[in-house]
């Protein structure tokens, strides 16, 4: 790996640092407004919800310019998002404006990895990233969870004892060192080399751009490898959006914890998936990538546990195993869809249309979240269903995997048969 990689992967260390610390900000913020309980899986839904709108966009501003100043630009609109918080702005509405930069941010991030590194360390770079990701996850985690406790919060109140603020003392103060975690982010997005890529002229009409990212997304769909990574992938954001959440909720309701401390258990799952993702970037190379999958069904079955656990010693290994497995699935998944999208159109295209479907899948299933919280359910049955749909959808894509491989095998079979037939023939 390259000075140009460690560089992109301390800009994507502070920005995505950033990114959790504030959600769990947020949520104190809503606390605070006393807003209903589903308002708080609504707050990732705003965030990912420019994904999908700007999903035709963004991939053709990402191949438009140098991915570094797209980053350092993108940056500036998270900062953005930020300050409108701090400015007693709606959360819900700061934090989709968060969401709308790391939109525009993701295509770069991932596309310059396919223009700095050559194909056979696509695993291993993902590997690093994910790792380093689910790392600033962790920090992320427990950053906001320090941010807004209430020792903080007494501390603060007795060494600066102001009381006119619109916000409490505490989230301000929260606010700021989360902006300080962006400009950290932004400065070095601009130390990030220009790989020298270049593409043709990108699309500036709003219909055009839609047509021609349709063209892509049904090209990367009707791949035989492209769908079956687009799947796992989709699947493994949606699961792992809406995993938060619950997790969240299940420490309030089955092990009696505050917000503050309900918020390591999120790092913890982090942590698992670094762990996984470091395994199969040691471990699995690119042509074994479809290998893995076993385990995004394996993942479902075991969330169904949490159900019967009700303590933190208990709850600590069982979270650290679902990180694990979800890391060991998604990363190799990851890397060949990559790999794909980069062969059959450009890197931003391919990152947009993957941005796309991964976060249509977070929205489907954070939505359904939120009906199943507002509808009172006990977080119990929710674990379940969550548990059993991820290991449905998943048995679902084992078998058409399957089925495409059958086919392959088929024609490929026929084929070998017509050549034989014809060289025959000739002789």
């Amino acid at each position: 790996m390259n000075r140009g990689f460690y560089t992109i992967m301390a800009a994507q260390f502070f920005s995505s640092l950033a990114d959790n610390a504030l959600l769990i900000i947020a949520i104190s913020v809503l606390v605070s407004l006393q807003a209903p309980e589903w308002m708080t899986p609504t707050l990732k839904l705003f965030f990912v919800l420019s994904y999908v709108i700007l999903a035709p966009l963004v991939g053709a501003f990402a191949d438009a310019f140098p991915k570094g100043r797209v980053m350092f630009t993108t940056n500036l609109v998270k900062i953005t998002g930020c300050l409108l918080m701090f400015f007693s702005v709606h959360p819900l509405l700061a934090y989709a404006v968060v969401g709308f930069g790391a939109a525009a941010y993701s295509p770069a991030k991932y596309g310059i990895l396919t223009e700095l590194l050559p194909a056979e360390k696509l695993v291993a770079a993902n590997g690093w990233i994910e790792g380093l990701t689910v790392l600033s996850i962790i920090f992320g985690a427990v950053l906001g969870g320090v941010l807004v406790s209430e020792r903080l919060e007494q501390a603060l109140a007795f060494l600066l004892p102001i009381n006119h603020l619109q916000l409490s003392l505490s989230l301000e103060f929260a606010l700021g060192v989360v902006m300080l975690a962006y400009v950290l982010a932004a400065i070095f997005n601009l130390s990030i080399p220009d790989t020298g890529a270049r593409y043709a002229a990108q699309q500036r009409h709003p219909i055009k751009l839609v047509v021609e990212f349709a063209h892509c997304f049904t090209t990367l769909w009707r791949d035989r490898l492209g769908q079956i990574s687009l799947a796992v992938t989709s699947l493994f954001w949606g699961a792992g959006a809406t995993l938060q959440f619950i997790v969240l909720k299940w420490a309030e309701k089955a092990l009696n914890l505050p917000l503050a401390k309900a918020a390591i258990l999120q790092g913890v799952v982090a942590f698992g998936v670094a762990f996984g993702a470091m395994a199969a970037a040691k471990r699995v190379p690119l042509k074994k990538s479809l290998t893995v999958m076993p385990m995004g069904f394996l993942m479902g079955l075991i969330v169904t546990i949490m159900v019967f656990v009700h303590s933190t010693t208990l709850a600590y290994p069982l979270l650290v195993l679902i990180g694990a497995l979800s890391g060991y699935f998604v990363v190799p998944m990851n890397a060949l869809l990559q790999h794909r999208g980069h062969v059959l159109m450009s890197a931003g295209h391919s990152i947009a249309v993957q941005n796309f479907s991964e976060n249509a899948s977070i929205l489907l299933m954070l939505g359904l979240y939120a009906l199943l919280v507002k509808l009172d359910l006990s977080v119990s049955i929710v674990i379940v269903l969550f548990g059993l749909f991820v290991a449905g959808v998943m048995w679902m894509v084992m078998k058409k995997h399957a089925a495409n491989q059958r086919e392959y095998d088929s024609l490929h079979l026929i084929g070998e048969k017509k050549h034989v037939g014809t060289k025959v023939g000739t002789d």
